[in-house]
């Protein structure tokens, strides 16, 4: 049996998911593989990674993924997770939008960037009544233009109006995406948008047309979550799982200096920091865009160049345990957001033990405060302890909070998330024709095309797929 030599380099999600794909797809094509796993650093799971720490359960980044993008959930099936799963808390699963420093409750039906229900509406102290006059007009206003590209803020203020964008569009967006809304690509990041306002011209009767059709599927179904899922015992659950399944192919402590490529098999080499030398049939990069970039740069140039072409905005988020009654604010929903009109040193703070059972100890609450991104950068210059004092302040002026936390973590991801600005989905359709006259060689993570981990996985598996069974790959076992 001929066998093939592949090495994926990076062992956050992207890697560790593309590395498992491969394994499973060798075992089911019955084909030989012999597979490394390079990470920089010490341990897996880049920004994901659990703490447990006097009752609390401390997510470090993502504390689930959504579960309309199939793939995470498979992925978890797969592994045989599916017992570990959580959906979020029943009852008040409303967000809080601080306005002129006080919360209000985002209006009921509100679905990312626009209403469904103007009853509610109507009723929020959220907006003016001009600006709610504003929204409403969507109903009637005509299609806009097709164009190549549009920011998220330019397709939110012709839709909806001003503060649709300032109120809710905005803070959501950073929560998501760490991005500001002016240079966001809608098609990269929201194309569901686009294609409702295609299709139905308003977008408050395309969310409702939709919502109506996903209650009935849902209900056809009998699904078991709702729209986000987590594991009981946070998401380094999934990291230690795929880690178990790869554990003789993972090599921690061996950065990547660069590639390059022969003419004879094995056409890869990898060249790593500490002046090593692997070769492989072939190869996965499943870093940050930027990584891959600085690995490439030998190899290709321009591929480089492209890759070093997708900016990233960094952030922090500073987790606190507090005994339930220290806040007067009855937490009555999943996390409050955080305009930037507010002028405040925070994005966003997650109600985390309120969103997902077993994240706090009988009579406490867990929050964890979300800083910096694309809008705030500056904030990460900031040393841990002024992170989180400035965490602590914010948050006891927002929810009355008296005394100190009783835990404090402090978190940081720099240059970490990916920004999808106008044009995104060019610049990846380039890299992608570039990478094609690299046979063998693959490209995987958030960088690309979706930065929750449904579509982190998505893309690793899908990379996995090409590099181990494309025809033309160089180690092709049709």
């Amino acid at each position: 049996m001929a066998l093939a030599r592949l090495i994926v380099i990076g062992g956050g999600i992207a890697g560790l998911a593309a590395a498992h794909r491969l394994t499973e797809l060798a075992r089911e094509r019955g084909l030989g593989l012999s597979l490394t796993l390079l990470e920089a650093r010490d341990r897996l799971g880049g920004t994901i990674a659990t703490e447990r720490a006097g009752g609390f359960l401390i997510e470090a980044g993502p504390d689930s993924f959504l579960t309309d993008k199939p793939w995470g959930l498979a992925l978890v099936e797969r592994l045989g997770l599916g017992e570990r799963l959580i959906g979020t808390r029943e009852g008040s699963r409303r967000v809080f939008v601080v306005h002129r420093g006080r919360l209000h409750p985002l209006p009921e039906g509100f679905l990312l960037l626009a209403p469904t229900r103007l009853g509610p509406l109507l009723r929020s102290r959220l907006f003016s009544w001009p600006g709610k006059l504003r929204m409403a007009l969507d109903l009637v206003l005509p299609r806009g233009r097709e164009t190549a590209d549009e920011s998220l803020a330019s397709f939110v203020r012709r839709r909806l109006g001003r503060e649709a964008l300032e109120r809710v569009a905005q803070p959501l967006v950073a929560g998501i995406y760490t991005a500001d809304p002016e240079s966001l690509s809608l098609a990269a990041t929201m194309p569901r948008f686009l294609e409702l306002e295609r299709r139905h011209r308003s977008l408050i009767l395309g969310l409702r047309a939709e919502a109506a059709r996903r209650a009935g599927a849902a209900s056809a179904s009998g699904v078991r979550y709702g729209l986000f899922a987590s594991l009981a015992g946070g998401m380094g659950e999934l990291v230690e799982a795929l880690a178990g399944r790869l554990a003789d192919a993972v090599r921690l402590k061996s950065p990547v200096a660069g590639l390059s490529r022969s003419d004879r098999p094995p056409r890869w080499r990898i060249h790593l920091a500490d002046g090593g030398t692997l070769e492989a049939d072939g190869v996965m990069l499943a870093t940050e865009a930027h990584a891959a970039a600085r690995i490439a740069a030998d190899l290709d140039p321009e591929l480089a160049r492209d890759l070093a072409g997708i900016p990233y905005a960094s952030s922090a988020t500073v987790t606190l345990g507090y005994r339930r009654e220290a806040i007067a604010h009855p937490l009555d929903g999943f996390g409050v957001v955080v305009p930037r009109s507010e002028r405040r040193p925070i994005i966003a703070c997650t109600f985390s033990s309120l969103k997902y059972p077993g994240r706090a100890p009988e009579g406490h609450v867990l929050l964890r405060a979300f800083l910096g991104g694309a809008l705030q950068e500056g904030m990460l210059a900031l040393d841990d302890e002024a992170l989180a004092v400035t965490a602590r302040a914010e948050l006891a002026a927002l929810l009355g909070i008296t005394g100190p936390p009783e835990l404090v973590r402090v978190h940081r991801h720099p240059a970490a998330m990916p920004q999808y600005r106008v044009g995104h989905l060019e610049l990846v359709a380039g890299i992608e024709a570039r990478l094609a006259r690299h046979p063998g060689l693959a490209l995987a993570g958030s960088a690309y095309r979706g930065v929750g981990l449904a579509d982190t996985i998505h893309s690793a598996e899908t990379a996995a797929s090409h590099l181990l069974l494309a025809p033309g790959s160089g180690h092709d076992f049709h």
